[in-house]
Order: structure tokens, then sequence, then C-alpha cells
């Protein structure tokens, strides 16, 4: 499957919101209830409110990673590798902490925006945004995975911006579980641990409030336009793992933010299922849960 582009099959952009969290009752009994704004308007690329944008995912992007995954998500593409090393970090020795590590990093290439966008090293430091993103990205992370089956072991994840159209964060959270949950397979084929320490799968998506209407899975253009911007992390059974929320020169209410928090969930279930999909056509066991 090396280099294969795997799509998400049925179209997944095309999907109504499900009724349920991957085929169970929804955890929020308010997500079914409160849902009052108008699905039927269009937005500039399109979509309903509650749509996604086309997904693709292509496995073993990075031959020498041990696991790999370009996502991309409308014109947003993002490579997310996954490298081991069998070390930990000085911290952990000097605090005697068991089992090992996972971390992230994140940048954004040069061209991956429409003007050039110059390389952190060339400022001498990681500008701030980058380094709350791949904060971010280890945190949800590790969330789903346990350390302590991964033994004394480092967990890379290095996530680089290809092309910038908005939801790049939530793009490289999502293909990045893929890439561990990969690399973790390769961890138990080699015989180096016994079982996977990957917990659950992750994912994440975006939303915002755009004239009043809530939306899901912004691009660029909406990004800038939104009121009120919204990210959503959470594991494949529902479980939040981080909710970021901000009114941009705005307010919103306790009802927008419950809207917001059932696209965002809904979207997530499609996600987890293109994920799961995407494993089982390269005969990988998804995470238990």
């Amino acid at each position: 499957m090396e280099g294969e582009a795997l799509s998400c099959p049925v179209g997944i952009a095309n999907r109504p919101l499900p009724a349920g969290d991957y085929g169970q009752p929804l955890p929020f009994s308010w997500q079914t209830e409160r849902l009052p704004y108008n699905l039927h308007m269009q937005r500039s690329d399109g979509r309903a409110p509650n749509q996604l944008r086309p997904l693709a995912f292509e496995l073993d992007i990075a031959p020498h990673a041990t696991g790999s995954v370009l996502v991309s998500t409308g014109n947003t593409r993002v490579i997310c590798a996954a490298m081991i090393e069998e070390i930990i970090p000085r911290w952990m020795k000097e605090q005697n902490v068991s089992g090992g590590w996972l971390t992230a990093e994140y940048s954004m290439l040069p061209y991956s925006t429409q003007t050039r966008k110059a390389r952190d090293i060339s400022r001498g430091k990681l500008d701030g945004r980058s380094t709350e993103i791949q904060r971010l990205i280890g945190r949800s992370l590790r969330a789903a995975t346990d350390l302590e089956k991964l033994g004394g072991r480092t967990l890379w994840i290095d996530c680089d911006v290809l092309q910038a159209d908005g939801g790049t964060r939530t793009a490289a959270i999502t293909g990045a579980s893929l890439a561990v949950t990969i690399a973790c397979r390769k961890l138990v084929e080699d015989k180096k641990i016994a079982s996977s320490p990957i917990r659950k799968l992750v994912a994440a998506v975006s939303a915002g409030i755009l004239d009043g209407i809530t939306i899901v899975d912004l691009n660029y253009e909406e990004d800038k336009a939104v009121t009120v911007d919204f990210n959503l992390v959470a594991t494949e059974d529902g479980e939040l793992v981080e909710v970021q929320a901000s009114g941009e020169e705005a307010v919103f209410t306790r009802t927008q933010l419950d809207e917001m928090l059932a696209l965002g969930h809904g979207a997530l279930a499609q996600l987890i299922q293109a994920q799961r999909d995407v494993l089982a056509r390269v005969s990988v066991a998804a995470p238990a849960g």
C-alpha cells in the first residue's frame, strides 16, 4: 500500500450527520435537540453547515518513518510522520518516571501559504502559534496512549504542513493518530512490545459561527470571517480531549457552544470511521477502545 492514496469511502463530505456516536446513542442528550440553525445554508465552497471537506489519507508517504500519513482535507495537506527512538527524555530518568514518552513537533513549510512563510530557524526561535499547536498534538495523542506499554522509548510525531487552507492543527491530530497506530503496530510485529500502547483513535475538527450560523470544518476564508473560533478533539468513543473556543471580538451563548459541540461531535464520528476504514484496508487492527 506504499504511497497509495486512500480516499474515504462513500464520499465523507456528502454524508449527513450520523444518528449517534459511531453507531451508538449520542453521549449528550442535548446533541439531537439543539440544532436550530439552518442546515440548508450554503457556504462559499458549496458545503452545508454540517458538511466536512473531502478527506483522503495517503500512507507511507515518508519511507524512513515508522509510520506516516499524508492527510488531505479540502486544500489543506499535512504530512504526519511517527519515528521511535530507543531513549527517553532526561527529565524522566532524573525523576524516575517509568514507561516511555510521546511528543510532537509542528511546522508550516515556507510554501504552504500564499506568501512565503519564513522558517523558524531563520528567526532563531519557534513562533508562539507553532509551539501551541505542537503541544496540543502531543497532549491529544498522549491522552489515548498507554505510555507504560511503550516502554523506554520516545515516540516522535512530526507534522509538516504542505498546504494550508484552514484546519491545519485539526488535520495534524487526525493524521497523527493514524501514523502512531501504524508505527506501534510495527513495534508489535518486531516483537519489541507485547501489545500496542494505542488505546483509542483520536480525531479533531474545527467549527465556528459565521453570520450567526454554526458551521464545521472551516477553510481559511471562513476561519478569517467567523466571529467565534472553535476546535474540538475527542477519542473514538466520544470522550473529549480538548475543547478550544474563543470569541473573535465577539461573544457567544451557551446555546451556540452546544451547537458547535454537536456539529463537531457529528463530524468527529465521520473522521473516526474514515480512520477505521483506512486501517482495515491495510490490515492494521484499530485500537480496541
